[in-house]
């Protein structure tokens, strides 16, 4: 296992011990003018938007779940249901997120939960050879090929995005 900076805040320490818990070592990069939105987060790392994972958490009949899309794509509620074989899917409020992750929303990473719910990753995201993705908190990300953060993540691959 790799040192983890002291100055880490308990939120990125949990992702970055999480990723090597899965077998993946990720870098956390901090950018004090804020990563929340994925035009804010493309900005500060210097990539296309498409390239920002975006972890949205929903809940679909009443089970939450995180999914994870390309930062210029917007999640299709419908598809996401039906990929869980769910017949209704809606997006978290602040506190069903954060009680469902552990994270407040803008800075939900796609693994490193608070306690194991389903993940879905749209196949956008697996066109890009790197992505960035949330590490705990609205300042910070990490770079990743999104295959390995996929498994990782043991996240299940589906359409979810809403047709371009």
């Amino acid at each position: 296992m790799s040192a983890v900076p002291p100055e880490q805040h308990p939120n990125v320490i949990r992702v970055i011990r999480a990723a090597e818990a899965a077998g993946l070592p990720i870098t956390v990069q901090r950018f004090p003018e804020g990563t929340r939105t994925a035009v804010d987060a493309a900005r500060a790392v210097g990539c296309a938007v498409g390239q920002i994972v975006k972890s949205l958490v929903f809940v679909a009949d009443g089970t939450p779940v995180v999914a994870l899309v390309a930062g210029d794509d917007r999640l299709d509620p419908a598809r996401l249901a039906a990929a869980l074989g769910a017949a209704h899917a809606r997006r978290a409020d602040g506190d069903e997120a954060r009680q469902a992750t552990g994270y407040a929303i803008g800075g939900v990473p796609p693994l490193g939960h608070a306690r194991a719910i389903p993940i879905l990753i749209d196949e956008h995201l697996l066109a890009h050879a790197t992505v960035w993705a949330a590490a705990g908190l609205p300042d910070a990300v990490f770079a990743v090929d999104p295959h390995a953060l996929a498994d990782a993540a043991g996240a299940s691959r589906a359409a979810i995005a809403a047709d371009r």
